[in-house]
């Protein structure tokens, strides 16, 4: 990457919501530098914080050093041909969202287990409907994706002590986690699917990673079993995912992301009735937990350190 010179001169590009509380503190944690918010045709800048930016952004600012992101992926960053080669993409380790992400996936986890979806069917029509306790042994929950996110997801189910299984691409240890690893669709991904009662999808978005819950995938998983996704609208083949929640070999799936957002009105997932759309807000990026780590990791790139978090642009994550 570049190198780093003193002074600083911070650009914000924050669409679908106000940057001025970004612009603020980051004026606040350096006051000394230039901080501004981006319109077509500024500048050329160091830095940028930024969540959605336009294309025309990464197409104008080709003399940054490092991009923050401070949304949960870094795919359409990274993949775009205009992400000038010296810089670098460093992503936030959690800002407050690995809690709203668990409590999310165990929110719809724990409902499915105890199928609240049926009682609440039941008393639209004054049904008192009593039903057995599945066994939670065979309740497998398996959790696609290990980083930060995924690992803070499989560990807030395990305190309801569901069997709990994960999968990344490199060898992982989670206590009370079973732990698979290898490429996608091989033989370990397979073992990790068999049988599993709730999938729940936290990977990154990558081209391996794209389509991954497809008609193979989703009829390894246990006959009625249950699809989170809060990771990437494009994880999903759509045209696999719905004839299977038509006839209820997959029960029921909380969609929090999808391929076109806002969610088209006429889209399926609207109105079925086994899918529940949620609209991207499993996890939002909170403003102080975010700036305590950009303070932190700025100041290190101002030293010539390195920081966690910077993206293997190969890898896409």
């Amino acid at each position: 990457s570049r190198p780093l010179r003193a002074g600083m001169d911070i650009v914000v590009s924050i669409t679908r919501s106000s940057p001025q509380p970004w612009l603020a503190a980051l004026q606040k944690a350096f006051p000394a530098a230039t901080v501004r918010s981006w319109e077509p045709g500024s500048a050329p800048a160091d830095y940028a914080v930024v969540w959605h930016p336009p294309a025309d952004f990464l197409r104008e600012q080709t003399a940054l050093k490092v991009i923050f992101p401070i949304g949960a992926g870094v795919d359409a960053i990274v993949s775009s041909p205009h992400l000038a080669p010296g810089t670098s993409v460093v992503r936030l380790s959690d800002a407050g969202m690995g809690v709203q992400m668990a409590e999310y996936v165990c929110h719809y986890t724990i409902g499915y287990f105890r199928r609240l979806h049926l009682f609440r069917a039941a008393a639209s029509t004054q049904t008192w409907l009593p039903m057995p306790m599945l066994a939670r042994k065979d309740f497998h929950v398996a959790v696609m994706g290990l980083g930060i996110l995924g690992t803070r997801v499989a560990e807030a189910l395990r305190v309801f002590e569901f069997p709990v299984r994960g999968f990344a691409s490199s060898q992982k240890s989670i206590p009370g986690v079973a732990c698979f690893h290898g490429p996608l669709h091989g033989e370990e991904f397979r073992r990790f699917l068999d049988g599993a009662a709730v999938l729940v999808n936290v990977l990154p978005l990558t081209p391996a990673t794209e389509g991954v819950i497809n008609k193979t995938t989703l009829e390894a998983l246990m006959p009625g079993a249950y699809v989170i996704n809060v990771a990437r609208g494009r994880h999903v083949v759509d045209e696999d995912l719905l004839p299977l929640l038509d006839s209820g070999r997959i029960g029921g799936a909380t969609l929090d992301v999808f391929r076109q957002e806002p969610l088209p009105k006429d889209h399926p997932y609207w109105m079925h009735p086994r899918v529940t759309v949620t609209p991207h807000e499993a996890a939002q990026t909170l403003l102080d937990e975010s700036m305590v780590q950009i303070v932190e990791k700025l100041t290190a790139l101002q030293t010539g350190a390195t920081v966690a978090g910077t993206v293997d642009r190969a890898r896409s994550y």
